[in-house]
């Protein structure tokens, strides 16, 4: 086994235990200088290596490349070994916390019978379709509780394929196509 410091020791085992490798932030205490020159000789020896960081993932920043982008450290395969680590492992590891992260599938929530949501699911699933002012005259509702209603419960959450479009004599006319 390689002979490693004990801050590389640290950097390496932390950067195995973190999604895709991630090297960083380094340990506390580690800054300026010593923090270049312990980055760089880990660089030189193949155990880190710098790749651009997806900042929309949030993934933290090594160095700012100058046009809006940056950089982070991944370990390598080599720094894996140098601190014992099979990289298969890891790997495994990783989709493990991956697949443990993402919640249960959901099941969409079904309209209960009999409520004014019904009606309205029921008056757009017509071949014609309904506009607003239908709507308004079958439940009671303002207009905009209605435009609410579609977008909000009919479309994001139910998640129904609601489609619109204008009609001379109607104005807008929403569907749910069977």
């Amino acid at each position: 086994m390689t002979k490693l410091t004990e801050t590389q020791s640290i950097i390496l085992s932390a950067g195995a235990q973190r999604p895709e490798n991630i090297a960083l932030p380094l340990p506390k205490g580690l800054a300026g200088a010593a923090a270049k020159m312990a980055v760089t000789k880990m660089i030189e020896r193949g155990w880190l290596q710098e790749v651009d960081a997806n900042l929309r993932r949030g993934e933290p920043l090594w160095r700012e490349t100058g046009d809006g982008h940056g950089t982070t450290l991944v370990v390598t395969e080599a720094g894996l070994l140098a601190i014992g680590v099979e990289p298969v492992v890891v790997k495994t590891m990783a989709s493990i916390r991956t697949h443990a992260a993402q919640p249960p599938a959901l099941k969409p929530p079904t309209p209960r019978a009999g409520t004014k949501q019904a009606q309205i699911i029921t008056l757009l699933q017509r071949p014609e379709g309904a506009a607003i002012a239908e709507i308004v005259g079958e439940t009671g509702w303002m207009p905009h509780t209605v435009r609410g209603m579609i977008s909000g419960a009919l479309k994001k959450k139910l998640v129904l394929p609601v489609t619109s479009e204008k009609i001379d004599g109607r104005g807008t006319v929403y569907k749910i196509p069977l």
